[in-house]
């Protein structure tokens, strides 16, 4: 195990996945309905796909806060 702070972007990037995944079955969704022939939905449905991106971006920085901490650390214990 290591001895970085625990949590340093923990948080961030479980939230992160959630809202990807959130965004993951929207897009799923709204895709269905080309493949099954019926009335797409309307654009606000679209719209919530977007949190696929916002998701990955709020891991990303999850982890740049993760690896920040970790150099903190290292340099604290030169």
């Amino acid at each position: 195990m290591s001895d970085t702070p625990s949590g340093a972007g923990d948080r961030l990037v479980r939230l992160g996945a959630i809202v990807f995944f959130v965004g993951a079955v929207a897009t799923l969704v709204t895709v269905a309905p080309l493949f099954l022939g019926t009335e797409p939905f309307p654009s606000v449905a679209y719209a919530v796909c977007m949190l696929m991106g916002v998701g990955f971006v709020i891991a990303a920085a999850g982890v740049l806060r993760t690896i920040a901490a970790q150099r903190r650390q290292a340099r604290a214990g030169r």
